[in-house]
């Protein structure tokens, strides 16, 4: 997201000419050199988040102050608008509630149909981590060698590299939420 890293260099100038200090007086502070803070400022250089916190203490702030006006503060997707991915041997559709671009998580809200799934065989992704919530009706899901009767409200979470797989043993319509971290779909 370079147009967000952008911001971060002029947010930090501006607040540091606001507290009327010098690049080498928050340079000392923080424990960097004055021509890193430089090209800190001028986006040519990004400090990381140890180096990030110790200028925002060296400029009387936080982290969350020197970000709070980067970028959007929210990814929108409206429901008419999400990616729909229906798998009709399956008796099961995927709606994207996020839209995948850059985030460093993935909500889907599965809708299975009694005896529909993700098929007989588990699967594995690149994904580290799963949260799987029942939203609605019941859902047997298979983790490795452990498997779970969730019921609506039931959630688990689970390493996404271990072959898991589902189904919804009905009698009726399962919802389901996915969050998935990082997104790999």
């Amino acid at each position: 997201m370079p147009d967000q890293e952008a911001m971060i260099g002029a947010t930090l100038r501006s607040v540091r000419r606001q507290r009327e200090l010098t690049l080498r007086q928050v340079a000392e502070e923080a424990g960097v050199t004055e021509s890193f803070l430089s090209q800190v400022e001028r986006d040519i250089a990004s400090p990381s988040i140890a180096t990030l916190r110790r200028i925002a203490v060296a400029l009387g702030t936080s982290i969350g102050v020197l970000l709070d006006d980067v970028g959007p503060h929210g990814q929108l997707v409206r429901a008419a608008e999400r990616r729909v991915v229906t798998y009709p041997g399956l008796d099961a559709r995927d709606e994207f509630l996020t839209d995948g671009s850059g985030g460093r998580l993935q909500a889907i809200l599965s809708v299975v149909e009694p005896g529909g799934g993700t098929g007989a065989e588990a699967y594995s992704h690149e994904s580290d981590e799963e949260l799987l919530i029942v939203l609605e009706g019941s859902l047997d899901l298979w983790v490795g060698a452990e498997q779970h009767r969730l019921e609506s409200g039931d959630a688990i979470r689970y390493s996404s590299r271990v072959p898991h797989r589902n189904q919804n043993p009905g009698p009726g319509t399962a919802r389901i939420l996915f969050v998935i971290t990082p997104p790999s779909y």
